[in-house]
């Protein structure tokens, strides 16, 4: 038999482990392609921290549909999923105006007494909002935008994993996102 051939029938044999629940058999895909599906995901993205951040989601998921899914080609699968993530991700993105941007067009209009009210009313709110998170997000969300640390620079300031780390960021920041983009479409309503 070829090595792909091999492959193939370890692959059938380790998903219809993974069917049953196999922690086993998890691992061993996961160990077997994460590299793959990460490098797939880089190259679309050029963003180390965000392609971890979707590998991780392409394989909890498969983790998740293992009973509901029936892979026939486990490699193109994974790409499929990883392609379709980046996507769903970059989608998600393009639907916020980042709160740079949104700074940067108050700060033109400084002059302006409107804005200069509108920026000082914004940033009441932004703080406000932060303060609503969870103490270990607020933490965590602060030493990443306000004093411009890294997610592994973070870990080792607080003893954590990385991991836990990128998570919390990724909670606080779907948090964020939502809110910032009603506040600033709020803004831009007013300005009109």
């Amino acid at each position: 038999m070829s090595a792909v051939s091999n492959r193939g029938t370890e692959d059938k044999l380790l998903l219809q482990q993974l069917r049953d629940g196999s922690t086993f058999a998890y691992r061993a895909l996961y160990e077997k392609y994460w590299e793959q599906t990460y490098n797939n995901i880089y190259k679309r993205l050029k963003d180390q921290e965000q392609a971890e951040d979707l590998t991780q989601d392409v394989f909890m998921q498969l983790w998740i549909k293992r009973e509901e899914t029936h892979i026939e080609n486990l490699p193109a699968y994974l790409y499929v999923t990883a392609r379709n993530s980046v996507y769903k991700s970059m989608g998600k993105q393009s639907k916020f105006v980042p709160i740079d941007d949104l700074l940067e067009n108050l700060a033109k209009a400084e002059n302006q007494t409107d804005a200069r009210l509108l920026k000082n009313e914004f940033m009441k709110a932004y703080e406000a909002l932060i303060d609503t998170l969870p103490l270990a997000q607020q933490t965590i969300f602060r030493m990443r935008y306000n004093e411009c640390l890294s997610p592994d620079e973070i870990a080792e300031a607080l003893d954590l994993s990385p991991k836990t780390v990128r998570n919390q960021l990724g909670k606080a920041l779907i948090k964020v996102k939502a809110t910032l983009g009603l506040l600033s479409l709020i803004a831009i309503l007013t300005q009109r």
